[in-house]
């Protein structure tokens, strides 16, 4: 059996017993997150969030890419949240090389060159990475200036956050 063959076999028993069908389509607490997908990072467990809480958009590194901006927008102005939240980790695995580098062993080892991801948005410094994440949401002309943004380091080796000053 596979493991999606797990998570599903999972389900069947969660959907038993399935208590949260009628949670409004709106964040809770108003709050939407961009973190890091890292496994280590349980950011509902973290922050002490329910189901319905908040807006949690991961990608690897936690970057507002263009795709989290859109999903900023849409948070804010349809379903009314009001405080953004970037996160980052300690010990990131986007810490671990350079965008150059992966390129070109994917291209070396699969023999094709692709338009996309041209970049992978690797960093060396996580705290200097929520500053600049926190920027390029601040600088979008359709986030309102008035929506707080702030920024945090979340420690794998002890569980707590720290925030990143700007």
């Amino acid at each position: 059996m596979s493991i999606i063959d797990d998570a599903l076999k999972a389900n069947e028993a969660y959907a038993k017993s399935f208590k949260l069908g009628a949670l409004a389509m709106p964040p809770a607490k108003k709050l939407a997150i961009v973190a890091c997908m890292d496994a280590r990072l349980t950011v509902e467990q973290a922050l002490g969030l329910n189901t319905g809480d908040a807006h949690i958009i991961r990608n690897a590194g936690g970057i507002v890419t263009e795709d989290a901006i859109r999903s900023l927008i849409i948070s804010h102005y349809l379903l009314g949240t009001q405080e953004f939240m970037i996160i980052n980790h300690t010990d990131c695995g986007m810490l671990t090389f350079k965008d150059a580098d992966l390129l070109e062993r994917l291209e070396s080892e699969l023999g094709v060159s692709v338009l996309s991801p041209s970049h992978f948005h690797s960093f060396d410094n996580p705290e200097a990475n929520v500053r600049r994440q926190i920027q390029r949401v601040k600088s979008h002309h359709w986030i309102p200036k008035e929506i707080p943004v702030r920024g945090f380091v979340y420690d794998v080796k002890s569980g707590k956050l720290n925030e990143v000053k700007v």
